[in-house]
């Protein structure tokens, strides 16, 4: 999957939004960009894309995932609302439950 951001209508505007996302949330940019992210949330399967809605446990609404931080050992998953321009990213924990996919690494430039 080439990279890219919600709403963002070219690749220069979605470096320009995904490096404003990281700021805000204190996240790493990196060249590795996570495109979705699985986990195991109180025994149950977990799951999120950018561009889609989080699960509704998440009390996101509608708002898409625009983006998703690896961070340490932990990943921050951030919409609109949630470490894009206000209030703080959802964390998950990065663990052996956890698996990341990532963006085409030649698709980034």
């Amino acid at each position: 999957m080439k990279f890219f951001i919600p709403a963002a209508n070219d690749h220069t505007r979605a470096e320009d939004v995904y490096s404003a996302i990281a700021k805000f949330a204190q996240a790493p940019i990196t060249q590795k960009r996570i495109w979705k992210l699985q986990w195991l949330e109180n025994g149950i399967n977990v799951e999120c894309e950018v561009g889609k809605p989080l699960a509704s446990s998440y009390q996101t609404g509608k708002e898409l995932v625009l983006a998703i931080f690896e961070c340490g050992n932990l990943y921050k998953i951030c919409t609109l609302t949630h470490g894009g321009v206000k209030g703080e990213p959802v964390v998950v924990e990065k663990n052996l439950q956890s698996s990341a996919t990532y963006f085409s690494p030649d698709a980034n430039n």
